[in-house]
């Protein structure tokens, strides 16, 4: 009987044993984690956001076009100069007074390859004076050539600094109002030969009158306490991207080189300094060596 109740009480503890084990295999097998996946295959290269040029406006002499850059463009030019591009592809390019009739916005991508967009430049309409009267130089004074190459060094110096700004990405409002007296453009025709076009706009107004920055920029030329020959006193501000305003024939300015302004801040006052025949803000702009209209990046005077 001891012997018989003995194997029993074996055998019950041997079936407890095996039960318990498989409760724990069994726990162990719900509870491990799943295996680990796969790692899903390497991602296809990403296409370009923009395969090519996006531009907005027209093409036109003495006109702005802005545009944003096809997407892992490395270098953008035009006509085969280089057009400065924004970090979110954003970039302008100007077309000057006399500029060709077509050219060539040419990016070069990050694999060598290239994008390119031929543009037709409109005609300008500028107005032209046919006059019956023989062209006369002008001699220049004596004073006038000893004083000239170094203004002319100054004020090409100045457009080369390249300062940053984002002046170029706003939109242009007028430095001072009145009567508009002179057009960007506008020339005279001499018996067949033509004079120099004016290069800018000429806005009529009594000396003294402030006038504003068109757009936020920095001073790189300030004429403070000089007048240059022709221009006077003279101020020169770089908005970013190689674009610039300067402002001629000031009677007094307010800033100095160096100086970040802001969109609508007082500049200084319109006067008649230099060469002018009476008291005007004589505003001109560049893209580089490329002269504009500065109502077509403003639109007509309000």
């Amino acid at each position: 009987m001891a012997q018989g109740a003995g194997a029993a009480r074996l055998s019950i503890g041997m079936v407890r044993t095996f039960a318990l084990s498989a409760t724990l295999l069994l726990g162990a097998c719900v509870s491990a984690p799943p295996p680990t996946a796969a790692p899903p295959p390497p991602h296809p290269i990403a296409k370009p956001e923009r395969p090519n040029f996006i531009l907005e406006g027209t093409a036109r002499q003495g006109g702005v076009l802005y545009g944003y850059a096809p997407s892992f463009a490395r270098v953008v030019t035009i006509n085969g100069v280089a057009v400065p591009v924004a970090s979110d592809g954003r970039f302008l390019i100007a077309f000057d007074r006399d500029a060709v009739p077509d050219a060539t916005l040419d990016a070069e991508l990050a694999d060598g390859t290239h994008v390119m967009r031929m543009l037709a430049v409109a005609a300008g309409d500028w107005r032209i004076e046919n006059v019956d009267a023989s062209l006369t130089a002008n001699v220049p004074s004596a004073e006038f050539q000893a004083r000239r190459p170094a203004e002319l060094a100054r004020i090409a110096a100045s457009r080369n600094l390249n300062p940053q700004s984002d002046g170029w990405r706003q939109a242009f409002i007028w430095p001072a109002k009145g009567r508009i007296s002179g057009l960007f453009g506008s020339q005279r025709i001499y018996r067949g030969t033509p004079g120099s076009y004016h290069s800018g706009v000429d806005v009529a107004a009594a000396t003294g009158t402030p006038f504003v920055a068109p757009a936020d920029g920095v001073v790189v030329l300030a004429a403070v306490d000089e007048t240059f020959t022709l221009e006077g006193h003279l101020l020169i501000v770089d908005h970013g991207m190689g674009l610039s305003s300067a402002f001629l024939h000031c009677a007094s300015l307010a800033v100095k080189e160096g100086d970040l302004v802001r969109q609508g801040q007082v500049l200084g006052t319109v006067g008649a300094t230099g060469r002018a025949t009476g008291p005007h803000l004589h505003w001109g702009m560049k893209w580089h060596d490329a002269r504009l209209d500065p109502v077509r990046l403003t639109g007509p005077m309000p």
